[in-house]
Protein backbone atom coordinates (compact mmCIF):
# COMPACT_ATOMS: atom_id res chain seq x y z
CA UNK A 1 0.00 0.00 0.00
CA UNK A 2 1.45 3.35 -1.00
CA UNK A 3 0.70 6.06 1.53
CA UNK A 4 2.31 8.23 4.19
CA UNK A 5 4.19 5.88 6.50
CA UNK A 6 2.59 5.48 9.89
CA UNK A 7 4.29 4.31 13.07
CA UNK A 8 4.40 0.63 13.87
CA UNK A 9 1.31 -0.83 15.49
CA UNK A 10 1.17 0.94 18.89
CA UNK A 11 -1.13 -1.69 20.34
CA UNK A 12 0.66 -2.10 23.63
CA UNK A 13 -1.26 -0.66 26.54
CA UNK A 14 0.89 0.86 29.29
CA UNK A 15 1.40 -1.84 32.27
CA UNK A 16 -7.45 13.25 20.61
CA UNK A 17 -5.12 15.79 17.09
CA UNK A 18 -6.27 19.20 17.25
CA UNK A 19 -6.51 21.27 14.07
CA UNK A 20 -6.50 24.89 15.23
CA UNK A 21 -7.97 27.24 12.65
CA UNK A 22 -8.21 30.21 14.96
CA UNK A 23 -11.58 29.67 16.66
CA UNK A 24 -13.53 26.96 18.41
CA UNK A 25 -16.13 26.92 15.61
CA UNK A 26 -13.49 26.33 12.96
CA UNK A 27 -11.76 23.68 15.04
CA UNK A 28 -15.04 21.84 15.65
CA UNK A 29 -16.00 21.98 11.97
CA UNK A 30 -12.59 20.70 10.87
CA UNK A 31 -12.82 17.93 13.45
CA UNK A 32 -16.27 16.96 12.18
CA UNK A 33 -14.88 16.93 8.66
CA UNK A 34 -12.55 14.02 9.30
CA UNK A 35 -14.34 12.25 12.16
CA UNK A 36 -17.68 11.97 10.43
CA UNK A 37 -16.00 10.81 7.26
CA UNK A 38 -14.09 8.12 9.11
CA UNK A 39 -17.25 6.87 10.77
CA UNK A 40 -19.24 7.04 7.55
CA UNK A 41 -16.85 5.02 5.47
CA UNK A 42 -16.49 2.43 8.19
CA UNK A 43 -20.24 1.85 8.22
CA UNK A 44 -20.58 1.68 4.45
CA UNK A 45 -17.62 -0.55 3.79
CA UNK A 46 -18.27 -3.01 6.58
CA UNK A 47 -21.88 -3.49 5.58
CA UNK A 48 -20.94 -3.94 1.94
CA UNK A 49 -18.20 -6.36 2.93
CA UNK A 50 -20.45 -8.34 5.25
CA UNK A 51 -23.50 -8.65 3.00
CA UNK A 52 -21.65 -10.58 0.26
CA UNK A 53 -19.14 -13.36 0.88
CA UNK A 54 -16.00 -13.84 -1.22
CA UNK A 55 -17.72 -16.47 -3.39
CA UNK A 56 -20.58 -14.11 -4.18
CA UNK A 57 -23.14 -15.90 -2.03
CA UNK A 58 -25.25 -13.53 0.07
CA UNK A 59 -24.31 -13.59 3.73
CA UNK A 60 -26.79 -15.08 6.17
CA UNK A 61 -27.15 -11.97 8.35
CA UNK A 62 -29.69 -9.46 7.01
CA UNK A 63 -28.02 -6.19 5.96
CA UNK A 64 -29.88 -4.07 8.50
CA UNK A 65 -28.75 -6.34 11.33
CA UNK A 66 -25.14 -6.13 10.15
CA UNK A 67 -25.43 -2.36 9.88
CA UNK A 68 -26.88 -2.06 13.37
CA UNK A 69 -24.02 -4.16 14.76
CA UNK A 70 -21.37 -2.08 12.98
CA UNK A 71 -22.87 1.24 14.06
CA UNK A 72 -23.00 0.05 17.67
CA UNK A 73 -19.31 -0.86 17.47
CA UNK A 74 -18.40 2.52 16.02
CA UNK A 75 -20.28 4.34 18.76
CA UNK A 76 -18.52 2.22 21.38
CA UNK A 77 -15.14 3.18 19.91
CA UNK A 78 -16.08 6.88 19.91
CA UNK A 79 -17.18 6.75 23.54
CA UNK A 80 -14.00 4.88 24.47
CA UNK A 81 -11.96 7.97 23.62
CA UNK A 82 -13.36 9.44 26.85
CA UNK A 83 -11.94 6.50 28.80
CA UNK A 84 -8.44 6.08 27.32
CA UNK A 85 -5.47 8.34 27.87
CA UNK A 86 -2.78 8.58 25.21
CA UNK A 87 0.30 10.45 24.01
CA UNK A 88 -0.20 12.82 21.08
CA UNK A 89 2.69 14.18 19.01
CA UNK A 90 1.58 17.02 16.72
CA UNK A 91 3.98 18.10 13.97
CA UNK A 92 3.18 21.33 12.12
CA UNK A 93 4.68 22.11 8.71
CA UNK A 94 4.65 25.16 6.46
CA UNK A 95 3.97 22.96 3.42
CA UNK A 96 2.64 19.41 3.33
CA UNK A 97 5.78 18.00 1.74
CA UNK A 98 8.32 19.69 4.00
CA UNK A 99 10.68 17.04 5.43
CA UNK A 100 11.11 18.80 8.79
CA UNK A 101 8.33 20.27 10.93
CA UNK A 102 8.25 23.92 11.99
CA UNK A 103 7.08 22.90 15.44
CA UNK A 104 6.50 19.75 17.47
CA UNK A 105 4.11 19.59 20.42
CA UNK A 106 3.88 16.46 22.54
CA UNK A 107 1.10 16.07 25.08
CA UNK A 108 -0.25 13.50 27.47
CA UNK A 109 -4.00 13.53 26.83
CA UNK A 110 -6.14 12.38 29.76
CA UNK A 111 -9.95 12.15 29.90
CA UNK A 112 -11.30 13.95 32.96
CA UNK A 113 -15.01 13.23 32.93
CA UNK A 114 -16.36 16.59 31.78
CA UNK A 115 -13.35 17.47 29.65
CA UNK A 116 -9.96 16.41 28.33
CA UNK A 117 -6.70 17.41 30.03
CA UNK A 118 -3.55 17.99 27.98
CA UNK A 119 -0.24 17.97 29.83
CA UNK A 120 2.74 19.25 27.84
CA UNK A 121 5.68 16.87 27.49
CA UNK A 122 9.14 17.24 26.02
CA UNK A 123 9.98 16.22 22.42
CA UNK A 124 11.01 12.79 23.72
CA UNK A 125 7.57 12.22 25.24
CA UNK A 126 8.85 12.67 28.80
CA UNK A 127 8.20 15.53 31.24
CA UNK A 128 10.76 18.27 30.61
CA UNK A 129 10.04 20.04 33.92
CA UNK A 130 9.32 17.72 36.84
CA UNK A 131 7.81 20.44 39.05
CA UNK A 132 5.54 21.73 36.30
CA UNK A 133 4.47 18.19 35.49
CA UNK A 134 3.53 17.49 39.10
CA UNK A 135 1.62 20.77 39.21
CA UNK A 136 -0.39 19.74 36.13
CA UNK A 137 -1.19 16.36 37.69
CA UNK A 138 -2.34 18.17 40.85
CA UNK A 139 -4.66 20.32 38.73
CA UNK A 140 -5.96 17.21 36.98
CA UNK A 141 -6.59 15.51 40.31
CA UNK A 142 -8.64 18.49 41.46
CA UNK A 143 -10.66 18.39 38.23
CA UNK A 144 -11.32 14.68 38.67
CA UNK A 145 -12.35 15.21 42.30
CA UNK A 146 -14.77 17.91 41.16
CA UNK A 147 -16.15 15.63 38.44
CA UNK A 148 -17.12 12.85 40.88
CA UNK A 149 -19.24 15.18 43.00
CA UNK A 150 -23.00 15.19 42.49
CA UNK A 151 -23.95 18.86 42.60
CA UNK A 152 -25.89 20.88 40.05
CA UNK A 153 -22.74 22.21 38.30
CA UNK A 154 -21.54 18.65 37.75
CA UNK A 155 -24.94 17.56 36.42
CA UNK A 156 -24.98 20.46 33.98
CA UNK A 157 -21.42 19.71 32.82
CA UNK A 158 -22.22 16.04 32.21
CA UNK A 159 -25.38 16.99 30.37
CA UNK A 160 -23.25 19.00 27.95
CA UNK A 161 -20.94 16.01 27.44
CA UNK A 162 -23.90 13.70 26.90
CA UNK A 163 -25.42 16.12 24.38
CA UNK A 164 -22.16 16.25 22.46
CA UNK A 165 -22.00 12.45 22.38
CA UNK A 166 -25.65 12.25 21.28
CA UNK A 167 -25.03 14.77 18.52
CA UNK A 168 -22.09 12.68 17.34
CA UNK A 169 -24.18 9.49 17.50
CA UNK A 170 -26.95 11.19 15.51
CA UNK A 171 -24.37 12.27 12.95
CA UNK A 172 -23.19 8.68 12.64
CA UNK A 173 -26.78 7.58 12.06
CA UNK A 174 -27.16 10.23 9.36
CA UNK A 175 -24.22 8.80 7.38
CA UNK A 176 -25.98 5.57 6.37
CA UNK A 177 -26.83 6.91 2.92
CA UNK A 178 -24.14 9.53 2.39
CA UNK A 179 -21.70 7.59 0.16
CA UNK A 180 -21.50 4.99 -2.57
CA UNK A 181 -18.70 2.42 -2.34
CA UNK A 182 -16.86 0.40 -4.98
CA UNK A 183 -14.62 -2.54 -4.11
CA UNK A 184 -11.12 -2.08 -5.61
CA UNK A 185 -9.18 -5.12 -4.34
CA UNK A 186 -6.98 -6.30 -1.49
CA UNK A 187 -3.70 -4.98 -0.10
CA UNK A 188 -1.54 -5.86 2.87
CA UNK A 189 -0.35 -3.94 5.93
CA UNK A 190 2.21 -5.95 7.83
CA UNK A 191 0.69 -9.39 8.28
CA UNK A 192 -2.89 -8.11 7.86
CA UNK A 193 -5.04 -8.26 4.71
CA UNK A 194 -7.03 -5.11 3.92
CA UNK A 195 -9.85 -4.60 1.44
CA UNK A 196 -9.75 -1.29 -0.42
CA UNK A 197 -12.86 0.66 -1.39
CA UNK A 198 -13.43 3.76 -3.50
CA UNK A 199 -15.82 6.24 -1.91
CA UNK A 200 -17.96 8.81 -3.73
CA UNK A 201 -20.84 11.01 -2.54
CA UNK A 202 -24.29 9.54 -3.04
CA UNK A 203 -26.16 11.95 -5.37
CA UNK A 204 -29.45 10.92 -3.74
CA UNK A 205 -28.28 11.88 -0.23
CA UNK A 206 -30.17 14.86 1.23
CA UNK A 207 -28.25 16.72 3.97
CA UNK A 208 -30.33 17.76 6.95
CA UNK A 209 -27.92 20.34 8.42
CA UNK A 210 -24.58 22.04 7.82
CA UNK A 211 -22.60 19.17 9.32
CA UNK A 212 -24.16 16.52 7.08
CA UNK A 213 -23.76 18.80 4.03
CA UNK A 214 -20.00 18.20 4.35
CA UNK A 215 -20.55 14.65 3.07
CA UNK A 216 -21.57 15.96 -0.37
CA UNK A 217 -18.14 17.56 -0.82
CA UNK A 218 -15.84 14.63 0.00
CA UNK A 219 -14.47 11.70 -1.94
CA UNK A 220 -11.74 9.23 -1.09
CA UNK A 221 -10.62 5.69 -0.39
CA UNK A 222 -10.64 3.42 2.61
CA UNK A 223 -9.07 0.18 3.72
CA UNK A 224 -10.89 -2.34 5.92
CA UNK A 225 -9.13 -5.05 7.93
CA UNK A 226 -10.67 -8.26 6.62
CA UNK A 227 -10.18 -10.38 9.74
CA UNK A 228 -11.43 -7.78 12.22
CA UNK A 229 -13.87 -6.03 9.85
CA UNK A 230 -12.69 -2.68 11.19
CA UNK A 231 -11.48 0.48 9.53
CA UNK A 232 -7.69 0.42 9.04
CA UNK A 233 -7.13 3.57 6.96
CA UNK A 234 -9.05 6.35 5.23
CA UNK A 235 -7.95 9.03 2.78
CA UNK A 236 -10.23 11.90 1.85
CA UNK A 237 -10.22 14.90 -0.46
CA UNK A 238 -12.46 17.97 -0.42
CA UNK A 239 -14.13 18.22 -3.85
CA UNK A 240 -15.72 21.66 -3.39
CA UNK A 241 -15.17 24.58 -1.01
CA UNK A 242 -16.67 24.01 2.46
CA UNK A 243 -17.98 26.99 4.41
CA UNK A 244 -17.26 27.05 8.14
CA UNK A 245 -18.05 29.26 11.10
CA UNK A 246 -21.22 30.95 9.82
CA UNK A 247 -19.64 31.33 6.37
CA UNK A 248 -16.83 33.49 7.77
CA UNK A 249 -14.28 30.93 6.62
CA UNK A 250 -13.79 28.26 3.99
CA UNK A 251 -11.78 25.09 3.52
CA UNK A 252 -10.80 25.04 -0.12
CA UNK A 253 -11.31 22.34 -2.70
CA UNK A 254 -8.28 20.07 -2.87
CA UNK A 255 -7.69 19.96 0.89
CA UNK A 256 -6.83 16.45 2.04
CA UNK A 257 -6.78 14.34 5.17
CA UNK A 258 -6.04 10.77 6.19
CA UNK A 259 -6.11 8.55 9.24
CA UNK A 260 -4.69 5.16 10.24
CA UNK A 261 -6.30 2.98 12.90
CA UNK A 262 -5.11 -0.08 14.79
CA UNK A 263 -6.62 -2.33 17.43
CA UNK A 264 -5.57 -0.73 20.71
CA UNK A 265 -7.56 -3.10 22.92
CA UNK A 266 -9.62 -6.19 22.07
CA UNK A 267 -12.21 -5.10 19.52
CA UNK A 268 -11.34 -1.42 19.88
CA UNK A 269 -9.72 0.30 16.89
CA UNK A 270 -8.44 3.82 17.57
CA UNK A 271 -6.29 6.30 15.61
CA UNK A 272 -2.54 5.86 15.43
CA UNK A 273 -1.88 8.60 12.86
CA UNK A 274 -3.80 11.51 11.32
CA UNK A 275 -2.72 14.02 8.69
CA UNK A 276 -4.50 17.26 7.79
CA UNK A 277 -3.54 19.39 4.79
CA UNK A 278 -6.11 22.18 4.65
CA UNK A 279 -5.96 25.43 2.72
CA UNK A 280 -8.63 28.06 3.02
CA UNK A 281 -9.75 31.52 4.03
CA UNK A 282 -10.68 33.02 7.39
CA UNK A 283 -12.40 36.41 7.16
CA UNK A 284 -10.20 38.14 4.56
CA UNK A 285 -6.97 36.24 5.19
CA UNK A 286 -5.80 32.91 3.81
CA UNK A 287 -4.63 30.09 6.06
CA UNK A 288 -2.93 26.75 5.70
CA UNK A 289 -2.99 23.86 8.15
CA UNK A 290 -0.45 21.10 7.61
CA UNK A 291 -0.41 18.86 10.67
CA UNK A 292 0.54 15.27 11.37
CA UNK A 293 -0.55 13.74 14.66
CA UNK A 294 0.87 10.51 16.04
CA UNK A 295 -1.11 8.73 18.80
CA UNK A 296 0.56 6.17 21.06
CA UNK A 297 0.60 4.56 24.49
CA UNK A 298 -3.14 4.21 24.86
CA UNK A 299 -4.10 3.19 28.36
CA UNK A 300 -7.54 2.80 29.85
CA UNK A 301 -7.88 5.26 32.72
CA UNK A 302 -11.66 4.96 32.99
CA UNK A 303 -14.16 7.26 34.62
CA UNK A 304 -13.08 10.01 37.06
CA UNK A 305 -13.74 7.67 39.99
CA UNK A 306 -11.42 5.09 38.41
CA UNK A 307 -8.83 7.68 37.36
CA UNK A 308 -8.41 9.34 40.77
CA UNK A 309 -6.51 6.49 42.51
CA UNK A 310 -4.27 6.09 39.45
CA UNK A 311 -3.30 9.76 39.41
CA UNK A 312 -2.89 9.75 43.20
CA UNK A 313 -0.56 6.78 42.94
CA UNK A 314 1.46 8.46 40.21
CA UNK A 315 1.77 11.64 42.25
CA UNK A 316 2.85 9.63 45.26
CA UNK A 317 5.63 8.01 43.25
CA UNK A 318 6.74 11.36 41.84
CA UNK A 319 6.71 13.08 45.21
CA UNK A 320 8.43 10.29 47.10
CA UNK A 321 12.03 10.98 45.98
CA UNK A 322 11.52 14.70 46.43
CA UNK A 323 10.18 14.30 49.96
CA UNK A 324 13.15 12.21 51.06
CA UNK A 325 16.31 14.28 51.48
CA UNK A 326 19.44 12.60 50.19
CA UNK A 327 22.38 12.09 52.54
CA UNK A 328 25.78 13.49 51.69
Amino acid sequence: MQHQPSPENPRRLSALGKVSLGSSDLYYSAKVLITTLVLTVEVGALVQNAVTKADGIPASAPPHEVLDHVIDGIKDAEHAQYLYERIERVETRKQAGDPNPLSVKVSRVIPAGTGIAKITLGPDGKPSDADAYRAELDKLLKSLAWAVETGQPQREAYQKVQKKQKDRDDLIEATRKAFLFSYLGQETRGDRTLSKYKMMPNPLFKPTNRATSIFTRIKGSLWVDDAAQQLARVEGEVTDDISLGLFLAKVYKGSRFSQDRYEMAPGLWLPSFSQYDFDGRKFFSSFSVHERTFYSEYKRIGSPAEAIPQIQSELSRLNSPKSKPTSD
